[in-house]
């Protein structure tokens, strides 16, 4: 434990409001781990959510922790920020996973902590470690073998049964504590698993779980911004999208509460943020815009979806002080659109394009993906000349607005349509970029490119199963070559998971889950997106 890493979480606390502390004297200390760095762990609104849930037990005392560049470099133990303590001196080891390229980092955290790094190496002595969160609601097996128990759905109906069993059994034995999780809803156990489908769970009523910020602190992404949830998962059913299937089904929070987390949230933010996969399409979007505009907030949005794109709800806006609006057309064809069932057409994207350019908003954000099933080069040309498209009307209106194109490659997903779908080998989705630059950036057009050597890997994890956890466990340094170095060491064919067409006959790892979606549905979506583009992977 070093003097330099106390100051440097003290220094964190002192610029935060609402932090929690708690003595640790009778509860279960749990570390709440966000294996990113504080800055981005910070913008994200899970972390608040459960940190503020844990606490609000009398049984518990909550801390959290991070992993930033700095300790993967220097490997040192990480301590939880409130107490300074490091985590292997916590009961329960809570880590909230949202991106697989995290996955390294996970690995990386339990071995600097000194905390076996497989579930079958732990006993009595070590804490019990648990996941959860979005990649691991849709497929947990790659890292399985590291966990005690991983939590399949969202917290807020899982944990109140759950503690219980914890507090009750910490102390005990641990296999009889494992088998005690094993048997609760949503909660897969790797070691006694029954066999039976694990059930993801959900919240019936978002009203009865309010969810914006906790803490606040001007050392993150979305500092300025007091954030509130207003809808949770997304009903359009995107063929390639997870939040349509591990948030589902989509739920609204009412206006009423609201403007009563509002009001909570003005007194320390002027700025509110308001948080969901699909925020436009909440029914009353319009008149809840209208209310917090009239309340003195400045507003900012997380998405918005282009048909219908409300003027009402752009106006208030950019009364409100935002500087930019995103949209997602995905694709530039009309033919691709169809495929991935964006349910959208060129009409709709120029005239969300136009109302933007009438607010005088600084600036549009475009969000395209590549190497989508059956695309090819004039797709890729399609995409170009609809951003010039884009370019023109705004330069027409005189609006001072500019573009930035956020392209990111196709990942097949657990528990999506495509999940039976390979996803374009790099040097395709490397070429496709290089012609997408050579067509935009003479023009002015700025472009933010995932790299496709990266997404390869995420495409791996998101694909795998439970031989991953062995070159998750043999990575020496978390870079690509030492990904490759690792794949090669444990013989894994990265094929197979990233750039293999599926059968759809053949049993998924990720089968020992329920989402709730029948996977008939799934796979008569998959057909009717092939019928329309000839694939044939």
């Amino acid at each position: 434990m070093g003097w330099d890493e106390i100051k440097k979480a003290r220094r964190q606390l002192s610029r935060e409001q609402g932090t929690i502390i708690k003595d640790w004297g009778g509860r279960i200390p749990i570390a709440l781990i966000y294996p990113n760095s504080y800055y981005v762990g910070m913008s994200n609104l899970g972390v608040h959510t459960i940190y503020s849930l844990l606490n609000s037990y009398s049984e518990v005392v909550c801390e959290r922790a991070f992993w930033g560049k700095d300790d993967s470099i220097q490997q040192l133990p990480p301590l939880c920020l409130e107490s300074q303590r490091p985590l292997s001196d916590f009961a329960v080891l809570a880590f909230s996973i949202t991106y697989e390229i995290d996955y390294f980092n996970v690995v990386q955290i339990l071995k600097a902590s000194g905390i076996p790094l497989y579930a079958a190496d732990r006993d009595e002595r070590h804490p019990v470690v648990i996941a959860g969160g979005p990649c691991i609601t849709a497929n947990p097996l790659p890292l399985s073998p590291f966990f005690d128990c991983l939590c399949i759905g969202e917290a807020e109906p899982i944990l109140p049964v759950m503690l219980p069993i914890l507090s009750e059994g910490i102390r005990d034995r641990r296999d009889e504590l494992l088998k005690a999780l094993a048997s609760l809803p949503g909660i897969y156990v790797p070691q006694y698993y029954s066999g039976n489908p694990v059930v993801r769970q959900w919240v019936t009523n978002l009203d009865d779980f309010p969810t914006t910020s906790t803490i606040l602190t001007p050392d993150t992404e979305l500092g300025g911004l007091y954030l509130i949830e207003v809808e949770r998962g997304c009903h359009w059913g995107c063929r390639f999208c997870l939040v349509s299937n591990a948030f589902y089904p989509m739920r609204f929070r009412s206006v009423d509460k609201l403007i009563e987390q509002a009001e909570l949230g003005l007194k320390y933010r002027k700025r509110l943020g308001l948080v969901g996969a699909a925020v436009s399409d909440h029914p009353q979007i319009e008149e809840l815009m209208v209310k917090l505009q009239q309340m003195g907030a400045e507003l900012s949005v997380s998405s918005l979806r282009m048909r219908p794109l409300s003027r009402i709800v752009l106006r208030e806006l950019a009364k409100g002080g935002t500087q930019t609006i995103a949209l997602a057309p995905e694709a530039g064809s009309q033919r691709l659109r169809q495929v991935i069932k964006k349910g959208i057409s060129e009409d709709d994207i120029l005239e969300s394009v136009s109302k933007v350019a009438e607010l005088k908003i600084k600036q549009l954000k475009l969000y395209f993906m590549i190497g989508l099933p059956s695309e090819t080069d004039e797709d890729i040309e399609e995409i170009t000349k609809l951003t010039l498209r884009c370019k023109n009307i705004l330069d027409r209106q005189r609006s001072g607005c500019r573009i930035i194109l956020s392209i990111a490659p196709f990942v097949p997903k657990a528990g999506t349509p495509f999940q039976w779908l390979p996803m374009a080998q790099p040097s395709t989705l490397n070429r496709r970029l290089s012609l997408l630059k050579n067509g935009l950036l003479p023009k002015g057009i700025k472009l933010k490119c995932e790299s496709p050597a990266w997404s390869q890997v995420q495409g791996v994890l998101a694909r795998g199963d439970i031989k991953l956890a062995e070159v998750l466990a043999n990575i020496e340094e978390v870079s690509l070559s030492g990904w490759r170095q690792a794949i090669e060491k444990c013989h894994l064919d990265i094929d197979y998971y990233a750039h293999q067409r599926w059968d759809t006959s053949q049993k998924l790892p990720w089968a020992i889950l329920d989402s709730g979606i029948k996977p008939s549905h799934l796979e008569l979506e998959l057909n009717r997106a092939l019928a329309q583009t000839k694939f044939r992977g």
